[in-house]
């Protein structure tokens, strides 16, 4: 159910002029007015690609060989219903169109060349801008987030969709952002949690965005993945998020817990000054990439001791958190990767952080939703492969967790 949105002195203008100019008495003569202001604006659209075309304006007088040669009409269906316009011709038919393509007479795929550059991180007023400056043309920002709300169903029906029953690796990562609530600029965590299925390809299985960390939190979350057909989970990686351990063992008693690497690399070396940054990132490796378990604890000791002159606090983080980094040392060093390589998750990340360079400031949290889910259907495309040695990462988990990997 669409929400109205708050009248505005720009609304009311629009409304009075659709009044006088239409002889609107019924809801079907508001669609009416509506159809024949979309088939005007797509005229004039059409009339402006033809300019741009030639080089010269409808009226303006040249010397170039092609030149304006008519028009011919062209039935057109939209989401406003059938209409027909007159697509103009070129003296050497050399002309296509983009806003209506030739061969073409469903129009309804403009909102999605909308929902297209909002994909790519661009704002309402971004949007209205370049449809202006192509098209000359106005769309208000208020059209621009009107066709996007549209999306509100179905990223409900995306985060309520069945799930498979086991993912043997699942990531949990945040990104922040910076949100207008009420008139006050806070900052939000969205918590997106990537899974690898049994085939081994990454699969965002939800997007939550959340303020206040807990146990009873992050147990919702899972127990929504439960409720969605999500029976077990091998191992779950992932930052110190308040609570996550309590509800991993609370909703899913059975999958080992694992410290994401690349936070404990990237939160040590927030300790480290510059010039000491690659020698420490270099020994840290030692440490995770160990023969066993002993052995990463011996480069540990050899790591703190290296380093606490300088950096006193910097490897207490590890020892903290031991429990929670040594089961990768059960798996081979390529099984390993797919664990605290970044690949899983930057490439998702990168794409969210272009959200951040992109608007300083959302709007509001639904805006950063459907912002994040274009975002994940973008990246997701490119998702056609199994993750790197996935054949061989399969086998070990199948040993390692017997009887629970899908046949």
């Amino acid at each position: 159910m669409y929400k109205p949105k708050p009248m505005t002195e720009g609304k009311r203008n629009i409304i009075q002029g659709l009044l006088q100019e239409y002889d609107i008495e019924t809801a079907d003569d508001i669609q009416d007015a509506l159809k024949d202001l979309l088939s005007g604006t797509i005229q004039e659209m059409l009339e402006a690609e033809m300019d741009d075309h030639l080089g010269y304006d409808k009226y303006e007088r040249s010397s170039e060989p092609n030149y304006r040669n008519g028009t011919k009409s062209k039935g057109v269906r939209s989401k406003y219903g059938e209409f027909t316009v007159d697509v103009p011709q070129d003296r050497q038919s050399s002309f296509e169109p983009q806003v209506v393509p030739k061969r073409k007479k469903d129009i309804s795929a403009i909102d999605d060349k909308i929902i297209s550059m909002y994909a790519k991180g661009m704002t309402t007023r971004q949007i209205s801008e370049i449809i202006e400056d192509i098209y000359g043309f106005e769309v208000s920002e208020g059209m621009v987030s009107d066709i996007t709300d549209k999306l509100l169903p179905k990223i409900e029906e995306w985060q309520n969709r069945p799930l498979s029953s086991v993912y043997p690796i699942v990531f949990i990562d945040a990104v922040h952002f910076s949100v207008r609530d009420d008139g006050i600029i806070r900052k939000l965590a969205a918590y997106v949690v990537l899974g690898i299925n049994e085939d081994g390809k990454k699969e965002v299985l939800t997007i939550v965005i959340g303020e206040n960390e807990s146990s009873k939190y992050w147990l919702s979350v899972l127990n929504s993945l439960k409720n969605r057909g999500v029976k077990d989970i091998l191992i779950l990686c992932s930052d110190g998020l308040t609570g996550i351990k309590e509800a991993i063992t609370a909703a899913f008693p059975a999958t080992e817990q694992q410290r994401c690497i690349v936070h404990m690399v990237r939160n040590t070396l927030k300790y480290v000054a510059n010039k000491d940054m690659k020698a420490f990132a270099k020994d840290l490796k030692t440490i995770y990439t160990a023969a066993d378990e002993n052995s990463a604890y011996t480069q540990l000791e050899n790591v703190k001791q290296k380093w606490e002159g300088q950096y006193p606090n910097a490897m207490k983080r590890w020892y903290d958190n031991w429990d929670a980094i040594t089961p990768i040392f059960k798996f081979s060093k390529e099984t390993r990767t797919a664990f605290y390589t970044t690949n899983a998750i930057e490439s998702l990340n990168s794409s969210y952080r272009r959200l951040n360079r992109q608007r300083s400031v959302f709007p509001s949290s639904q805006a950063l939703l459907k912002a994040l889910y274009l975002a994940t259907f973008e990246i997701a495309k490119k998702w056609t492969m199994p993750i790197r040695n996935w054949g061989k990462v399969r086998g070990e988990l199948a040993i390692m967790y017997p009887d629970r990997m899908p046949e």
